[in-house]
């Protein structure tokens, strides 16, 4: 099994909404197996499948684990930034996990009371800014200031405790799952395993080695080998 980026093909871009971090479309082929490598944000995923459309809200992924690729499907994915929360739905409650909300007709599902009309590619921005007006959005300015390490006249408990509120997971999952992901760039680009070593900080090769094999799926040579063998 490899990760998600070397059987799918995406696009990508940027959105408007200070809530959002990216928007993403890809298709797949052939159903099978994919391995879903650790990811801190969550997102919601639009899936169509032989005429069918539905709608799923998927957690902080804080290990890699095998996931069926549905044949001939079209995707379409929210992913939102770090902070950014649906109060009546806490994280805690996301992480490692999906929810499939319900059908209201074949261009619409339920959510919240309300039925809501599946967004495009292109209109998500628009979807997003609804969901913010009725407060179904919200932020939580401590993650930013957590992650980037300035002080603010509260506790660190506090902070800790608000950003697991608001995320799911600790501030310590975070830069080890952003870490692994840095490790797979840089073996997937041509360094040698010792060099990602000392660049990004393990204690040696098999604190990579644990970390890699957790997050990502693979072991730092099994990256290698399919790095290598794909140029």
């Amino acid at each position: 099994m490899e990760n998600r980026n070397a059987i799918f093909s995406f696009d990508t871009r940027p959105s408007d909404s200070p809530y959002v971090d990216a928007i993403w479309q890809t298709q797949s082929d052939a159903g099978g197996e994919f391995m879903s490598i650790a990811e801190t944000n969550w997102g919601m995923v639009i899936t169509k499948q032989a005429g069918k459309i539905s709608m799923t809200i998927r957690g902080a992924e804080t290990q890699a684990s095998p996931a069926p690729i549905p044949p001939n499907a079209d995707f379409i994915g929210i992913v939102f930034k770090l902070g950014t929360l649906m109060p009546h739905l806490p994280p805690l409650q996301l992480v490692d996990n999906g929810i499939n909300l319900p059908e209201a007709n074949s261009n619409s599902f339920w959510f919240n009371g309300s039925a809501w009309q599946f967004p495009n590619y292109d209109n998500v921005d628009v979807f997003v800014n609804r969901l913010v007006r009725e407060g179904i959005l919200a932020y939580e300015p401590i993650v930013q200031t957590a992650l980037h390490g300035h002080k603010k006249d509260i506790s660190l408990r506090s902070v800790q405790r608000r950003f697991l509120r608001a995320t799911g997971i600790t501030h310590g999952t975070v830069y080890q799952i952003k870490r692994a992901h840095q490790a797979l760039s840089l073996l997937e680009n041509g360094a040698s395993i010792l060099d990602t070593v000392e660049r990004l900080g393990y204690a040696d090769q098999p604190h990579l080695t644990r970390s890699l094999k957790r997050f990502m799926g693979q072991t730092p040579a099994q990256i290698l080998r399919v790095a290598t063998s794909s140029k």
